[in-house]
């Protein structure tokens, strides 16, 4: 996953932390079938490997995302509609004065929301973040746990094809160890994800290759053509 423009805010003043644009990468269309290369399969059960259970996830993150390694988060789907992830009070997540650090909590809420989007999405599309602003509410002294509590259709924009954003909104709260205990609410995130089918991105890309290819073979000519012109001109003057 790749990020765009991050916006954080303490309470109801709102803080850029970065500003960058990011365009859309494809136009848009629809995926075509076709047989896939033996890397196209291998990728495509790579990325279903990595979603199927928290071992397998735990060593994918570790190759491809050291930070989540790291920071030890994980991913539980208590049932069909119900999506968790769990970030552990660990040392590597707090901050000097023992609280879960901002920068934990933001940056895996990219990760979570992700996660999410990668589960339901399949191996077939390329999720990136284009958009994401995260409220801090309170201190967090304790294990974080986020929660989907609001998402736009998913399954009707994959029905119709091509590609598409979609906004997600969490509420992370601190796990309390009563179990009666309310849990707290520590922040909010609201997250724009761009999604493209594989098949789609890699036909665009051929066809950007394709296009400099042919830029490539008409510039060479041009110069050679030139040269002969030069050649030509210094004969007659000799």
């Amino acid at each position: 996953m790749q990020s765009g423009n991050v916006r954080c805010s303490f309470g109801d003043s709102p803080v850029t932390s970065s500003e960058s644009s990011q365009e859309d990468i494809l136009a848009k269309g629809s995926p075509v079938g076709g047989k896939r290369g033996l890397f196209q399969r291998l990728e495509a059960w790579l990325s279903r490997l990595s979603a199927r259970n928290a071992f397998w996830n735990k060593i994918c993150s570790l190759i491809w995302l050291p930070y989540a390694f790291r920071s030890g988060i994980s991913f539980r789907r208590l049932d069909k509609d119900t999506f968790t992830a769990v970030l552990p009070f660990r040392r590597f997540n707090r901050n000097w004065y023992n609280a879960m650090a901002g920068a934990a909590l933001l940056g895996n809420s990219e990760v979570a929301a992700g996660m999410y989007l990668f589960g339901e999405c399949g191996s077939d599309y390329i999720v990136i973040c284009k958009d994401m602003r995260y409220r801090f509410l309170r201190p967090c002294f304790g294990p974080a746990i986020y929660h989907i509590v609001n998402s736009e259709d998913l399954k009707e924009k994959m029905s119709d094809g091509g590609e598409f954003n979609i906004e997600l909104q969490m509420d992370i709260r601190q796990h309390m160890r009563k179990r009666k205990t309310k849990q707290h609410r520590v922040g909010r995130c609201f997250i724009t994800f761009h999604c493209t089918p594989k098949d789609m991105y890699r036909r665009q890309r051929s066809r950007v290759k394709e296009r400099a290819s042919k830029n490539n073979l008409a510039s060479a000519s041009e110069t050679l053509h030139r040269d002969k012109d030069d050649d030509s001109k210094v004969l007659l003057h000799d």
